[in-house]
């Protein structure tokens, strides 16, 4: 075919609007691209300072804890301290007592010393086996937090992975239908387009009428179509994004009989 129309004042050279379309649809394509790689970052940026927010308080939750413990033995330690130092002097005064009686209580003077000697090593056996075990828990406490801390970022890294996964197939299923339905689209309007240059005739008109409608019933349902696709993928999406488990499902397509 030959297009035998003037293309002056429209266009200074032949194809130049040809030229000016395929420039605006490569520019909405790099448009298209530049917005879904800032939603990418956004989104990653959201996830990121999400779980840093969540590893900080879980750090300072198991910071107080630690904190608490350490109190609660300390606590105990001064007690037994107290309560040791007190037994401790209340024998010293019995053995005091003791000297300033009669000779005849050397041996209960005797026999109180036993007592003391006995119950320093006592304390001091219960003070070092203390130690001993605080040593002990500690260095398993930070050994269980190394392993903690590496299994979440394993897991967090396996989350992401597979979140990544899932929004993509969940995009090239989109693309694909709306594809399709835009390929459906386009036919339909091409034909409505000859049936309207038809019906231009007075004698033609009223025969394509019932046509010219039903194509025109058929490229709105096929365009409420699209856009309940395109609605439904994004919100799989989100949710996806958002971590919902099990939304990795594909549409159904919907059969659309041209007229």
């Amino acid at each position: 075919e030959t297009n035998t129309l003037p293309f002056h004042p429209f266009e200074v050279q032949q194809g130049d609007i040809l030229r000016m379309e395929k420039e605006h649809q490569v520019l909405k394509e790099q448009l298209k691209e530049a917005q879904e790689k800032h939603e990418q970052l956004q989104s990653r940026s959201s996830e990121e300072t999400s779980a840093l927010k969540e590893l900080l308080k879980k750090s300072v939750e198991e910071t107080e804890v630690s904190k608490n413990e350490l109190h609660w033995f300390h606590q105990d330690l001064e007690i037994q301290v107290k309560k040791w130092q007190q037994e401790k002097k209340e024998n010293q005064e019995n053995l005091k007592a003791l000297r300033n009686t009669a000779k005849k209580h050397a041996d209960t003077n005797d026999r109180y010393l036993k007592t003391i000697d006995e119950k320093e090593k006592q304390y001091n056996v219960y003070l070092n086996t203390y130690l001993e075990t605080s040593n002990k828990f500690a260095n398993e406490k930070v050994k269980l937090e190394e392993l903690i801390k590496k299994s979440e970022d394993d897991c967090q890294e396996c989350v992401n992975r597979a979140v990544k996964a899932e929004v993509s197939v969940l995009k090239n299923w989109k693309e694909a239908e709306v594809c399709k339905l835009n390929g459906i689209a386009a036919n339909a309007e091409a034909n409505l387009k000859i049936l309207k240059s038809f019906s231009s005739s007075a004698s033609a008109a009223p025969k394509l009428k019932p046509q010219i409608d039903s194509w025109e019933i058929f490229i709105s349902n096929v365009e409420e179509q699209l856009k309940k696709v395109e609605a439904d993928y994004e919100e799989k999406i989100h949710m996806v994004k958002n971590g919902v488990r099990n939304c990795l499902t594909k549409m159904e397509p919907v059969d659309l009989p041209s007229p």
